[in-house]
C-alpha cells in the first residue's frame, strides 16, 4: 500500500544531503564565521540548531529539526552555513560547549534539540539574556526562551492501535532510548492505545538508556522477536537504526515471516525497505521541523514566543501518524480513535504506571 500524503506541518519529506556545520566540544568554527553580525532584518538572520545524541542523520528527531532548518533556509534564500547550520553533540559533556559556540559566532536564535540540553541551555540563557533561544520537548522559564512540547502520547496511542489492529501473535513490542517524561510518554501512549484495542495483548517493554546505541536497538529487537513479538515501536532515536536493522535481516533471511516495525518522530518508510518489500507500519509523526520554520520567521518578524510554552497535539496538527502499510480496517480504527482523542472522550495518559491491562 502507498503511504498517503500527509498534514503539510508535518510533511516535509526532504531529502537534500546534510552538512555537517561545526564540530562539537569546541572544535573548529570556522564554516560558521560568515554567519550575521546582527541581528532583526530578515536579510541578516541566522539560525543554528545544537543537536541532542545522534546526529541529523539519525532518521528521527534531529533530522526532523535539521529538515525544518533547511526548509527555512530555502524559504528565506538562506545558504547553509551562511544563514543557518547545526552543531552536533556526540555526548552530553558536548551540550554546555555548543551552545557556547553558537553563542560566540553571532547567530541570532539558538535551537536546543530535545529534553537532555535543558539544563546546558538554561545556564547559557540565563547569562545571556539578550539572545534569543528555542528549547524542544521540554521547558524554560526565561524570556529569551521559547518552550516547545509536544503531546508526543498522542500519537503514541495511534500506534498502539495500529499494532493492536495487526498483530497475527497478539504479542508486540516498545523499545525505548532513555527513561525520562519524554519518552514516558510515549510508552504509556502506546500501551494505552494497545490495551484500548485488545487488553489482551503481550506488549515487551524494554530501554536501551541510548539515542545512539544501534547496536543495543538490534539486541533488544532480536530478543522480542525471537519471544515472539511482530510488531515493535520504537521512541529511540538512532538507536531505532538497530531495530530496523533486525527486522531487515530477519525478512531478509525468511521472507514468509511477517515482521514489522513502527517509526518514530518523523516517516520511517524509507529505514523499512528490504529485498522482499517493506517493513514499515506506519510512523507516529512530530511536527519539530516545521516548529523550527515557524519560530524562526517569528524571531524576524518580531513575534517571537520568549517567556512562552507551546504544546502541540492531535487537535494543533503537532503530531499524527501516517498510514503507511496499514490494512484499511486497521486505519478506519486509526481514525476512530484520533478523532476520540480530539473531541476530548479519550484522554491519553503520560505516566505508563497510569495504564492497566483491564
Amino acid at each position: 500500500m502507498e503511504n498517503r500524503n500527509i498534514k503539510r506541518l508535518l510533511g516535509l519529506g526532504l531529502t537534500t544531503g546534510l552538512v555537517l556545520a561545526a564540530c562539537g566540544n569546541g572544535g573548529d568554527s570556522e564554516n560558521t564565521e560568515t554567519t550575521s553580525e546582527e541581528a532583526g532584518s530578515g536579510e541578516d538572520f541566522s539560525i543554528v540548531m545544537v543537536t541532542d545524541i545522534g546526529g541529523v542523520d539519525d532518521g528521527s528527531f534531529n533530522q526532523s529539526a535539521w529538515e525544518g532548518m533547511q526548509a527555512w533556509g530555502e524559504e528565506n534564500d538562506k545558504e547553509v552555513n551562511q544563514g543557518y547550520a547545526y552543531i552536533q553533540s556526540n555526548e552530553d559533556s558536548e551540550f554546555v560547549p555548543n551552545i557556547n559556540q553558537a553563542l560566540n559566532a553571532d547567530f541570532d536564535l539558538i535551537y536546543g534539540i530535545g529534553y537532555k540540553l535543558q539544563p546546558a541551555m538554561e545556564e547559557v540563557a540565563n547569562a545571556n539574556p539578550d539572545q534569543k533561544f528555542v528549547i524542544i520537548d521540554d521547558v524554560i522559564e526565561a524570556d529569551n526562551v521559547a518552550s516547545v512540547l509536544f503531546k508526543d502520547h498522542e500519537a503514541a496511542f495511534l500506534a498502539g492501535v495500529a499494532a493492536a489492529t495487526t498483530t497475527e501473535t497478539n504479542h508486540v513490542g516498545f523499545v525505548g532510548g532513555q527513561k525520562s517524561a519524554v519518552i514516558d510518554r510515549f510508552e504509556a501512549g502506546f500501551l494505552a492505545g494497545v490495551y484500548a484495542v485488545d487488553p489482551t495483548i503481550t506488549v515487551d517493554v524494554q530501554y536501551a538508556e541510548s539515542f545512539g546505541d544501534a547496536a543495543k536497538g538490534k539486541q533488544l529487537a532480536a530478543a522480542m522477536y525471537s519471544n515472539g513479538a511482530d510488531i515493535i515501536y520504537h521512541a529511540s532515536g538512532d538507536t531505532g537504526n538497530g531495530v530496523f536493522t533486525e527486522a531487515r535481516d530477519r525478512m531478509n533471511a525468511n521472507p514468509d515471516q511477517n515482521l514489522w516495525v513502527i517509526g518514530v518522530d518523523r516517516d520511517q518508510t524509507d529505514e523499512g525497505v528490504y529485498d522482499g518489500g517493506n517493513l514499515t507500519l506506519t510512523s507516529t509523526l512530530k511536527g519539530v521541523g516545521q516548529v523550527v520554520q515557524d519560530m524562526s520567521n517569528a524571531a524576524i518578524d518580531g513575534t517571537f514566543a520568549g517567556g512562552e510554552v507551546s504544546n502541540f497535539g492531535l487537535a494543533e496538527d503537532g503530531v499524527d501518524l501516517t498510514e503507511g502499510n496499514l490494512s484499511e480496517e486497521a486505519w478506519a480504527a486509526v481514525e476512530d480513535y484520533r478523532q476520540q482523542i480530539i473531541d476530548g472522550t479519550i484522554v491519553v495518559p503520560e505516566d505508563p504506571a497510569e495504564v492497566v491491562a483491564e
